[in-house]
């Protein structure tokens, strides 16, 4: 968040919305994605007097807005902050604080908020926000005066970045928006990261010691690029097998020997079931959640297979599967810890190769009926892609493909909602390449996503900044059609969608348009939205029968 600095000469009176304006800055926040309202229009007067300092992204939903946020956050490793107005602003930004949240992200949100006076009077789009948000955000809180607004904002940033990351949600009074005060500004603080307990290396040096067929599963957020190389010094020295989690898969550099695959929805079968095998499991960063574990059924809860966990927040420690060794740290503090272990000769050699031969065969090009091959796609984008490309990834079936077909090298990072969030891919590519203008941008999304927050492609040109759409389209909510097809097989109720023609949709924005049906088709396709500088989509017409890299739907109905 910068270097400390504390501010204590008391300023000239200022309205509390400037007040919270310079407290953004105070705290190194240099970008504020918002849908105005008119509950918190004094804050938006004082983002206008701040405005070469920090940048105000009008966006054109919330839902979009604070997705753009938590994207920020999570590629930067910084929060952003979001502003809704009160009310259905708020309800319609809930999502984006249930992605933060799942997802470990540093996010504030701010909500407009009635007249306090007028509290519990069901005045006009009046909501308790900490009842609301309570169960989804790491602390919710309501400024009520002005003069305190520097002290809440301040710990607001605290609890946002340290431990945990997560999102924090205020709440803001009209009136207290307008109240003169004079405050001191407050800075950010300097707060020491959990560090390892050193005799907790000495244990795990002797449970690598003892194995023969580890696994690390790669998680969690804020890494930093000295913590990613120290893990990854950590790692190739040890040859450790490693696994990333669920829409992790940029933590690792896919290309190493020692990469084997992702855990979570859509893992390779082979990977899964190695993984049942393995005698040692070290969850570095990862809180071995639902997807990752296949639901829960990976590993024995008693402990039967021993788990190293290292996370910062001790609750994530054994929450679900009984550790054998739980180390509460900082994940970047614990890889350059880590790094300095002297490796020995690891007896798992054979197993790591085993594993990573399972991770080529199953990224390989593979033949699929019909004219476009997106497995061959995937490799020839993956071949064009620069080596500091960032990748933005929406929910859903067609997912599992740039997954399984793409590995991502060092340089490159892609993101996407652990919670399943649909409508996440549009909103952030957009604040991908709002946070790193200099670097290619692409959004992965399928059509029921797009159609969701696709909208957002307006904020893109809003904003003069051009990332490239590919819109996967097979005309349906693939994977409820998955799971429909496996348990009503050919009872289709509900999945089935309507289209736009997307291409034709940016193209009315001034953008650039693709439509892609042969594989052939794509490469020239790719290059022409890249040359054309402008906001681009390119629209994959993708087989509805190939319902995921590894099944039709016919298949899903004769039960295989």
């Amino acid at each position: 968040m910068g270097s400390p600095q504390m501010h204590t000469a008391r300023t000239a009176p200022r309205p509390g919305g400037r007040v919270l304006a310079d407290a953004l800055v105070s705290h190194g926040i240099d970008h504020v994605f918002a849908v105005p309202g008119e509950s918190y229009l004094d804050v938006l007067d004082g983002l206008y007097a701040v405005r070469e300092r920090l940048t105000l992204i009008t966006c054109r939903f919330e839902a979009g807005a604070v997705d753009m946020a938590e994207a920020f956050g999570k590629l930067t490793g910084r929060p952003a902050a979001a502003m809704v107005t009160r009310g259905p602003g708020a309800c319609h930004g809930a999502i984006g604080v249930h992605i933060a949240m799942q997802d470990s992200t540093p996010l504030l949100l701010f909500v407009g908020q009635i007249p306090f006076e007028e509290t519990d009077r069901d005045s006009f789009q009046e909501i308790d926000y900490r009842r609301m948000f309570g169960p989804v955000a790491k602390w919710v809180t309501q400024i009520d005066h002005a003069r305190r607004i520097p002290e809440i904002v301040a710990h607001a940033v605290d609890v946002a970045t340290t431990g945990r990351p997560g999102p924090v949600v205020i709440a803001l009074s009209e009136e207290m928006q307008k109240q003169e005060v004079e405050v001191a500004d407050l800075g950010p603080i300097e707060i020491s990261p959990p560090n390892p307990d050193p005799a907790t290396l000495v244990r795990l040096q002797e449970l690598l010691a003892q194995a023969r067929r580890p696994l690390a599963v790669l998680g969690g957020s804020c890494w930093s690029e000295a913590g990613r190389a120290a893990i990854r010094s950590f790692l190739v020295g040890h040859d450790l097998p490693v696994a990333v989690g669920f829409r992790r898969q940029a933590l690792y550099d896919g290309t190493l020997p020692n990469f084997v695959g992702d855990l979570g929805v859509g893992a390779d079968p082979a990977l899964v079931a190695r993984a049942r095998q393995a005698d040692l499991v070290l969850a570095i960063g990862s809180r071995l959640g639902e997807a990752v574990t296949q639901g829960y059924t990976l590993f024995d809860m008693a402990g039967g297979t021993p788990i190293v966990q290292v996370h910062p927040d001790p609750v994530e420690i054994g929450r679900v599967f009984r550790t054998r060794l739980g180390i509460v740290s900082d994940l970047n503090v614990f890889a350059v810890a880590a790094a300095k272990l002297a490796p020995g000769k690891p007896a798992w050699s054979e197993w790591t190769r085993d594993l990573r031969g399972l991770r080529e065969a199953a990224n390989a090009v593979t033949e699929y009926a019909g004219p476009l091959n997106l497995s061959q796609v995937l490799h020839e984008l993956q071949a064009m892609l620069p080596k500091d490309a960032v990748l933005t990834c929406d929910a859903g079936n067609f997912a599992t493909w740039p997954a399984r077909f793409m590995n991502f090298s060092e340089g490159q990072r892609f993101i996407g909602p652990t919670n399943g969030a649909m409508g996440y891919g549009v909103p952030a590519v957009i604040a991908a390449k709002i946070a790193f203008p200099e670097r290619m941008a692409i959004g992965f999304v399928g059509d029921g996503g797009f159609m969701m927050t696709g909208q957002e492609i307006a904020t893109a040109f809003h904003h003069g900044v051009a990332p490239i759409i590919l819109v996967f389209n097979n005309q349906m909510y693939g994977t409820i059609r998955m799971y429909q097809e496996r348990t009503y097989p050919e009872r289709v109720s509900g999945t089935a969608l309507t289209n736009p023609d997307f291409a034709r949709l940016i193209e009315a924005f001034g953008g650039h348009g693709e439509v892609v049906v042969k594989t052939e088709e794509f490469s020239p396709a790719f290059r022409r939205a890249v040359d054309s500088g402008k906001p681009a989509l390119i629209e994959l017409r993708v087989d509805p029968e190939q319902i995921t890299s590894r099944a039709t739907i016919a298949q899903l109905r004769a039960g295989r």
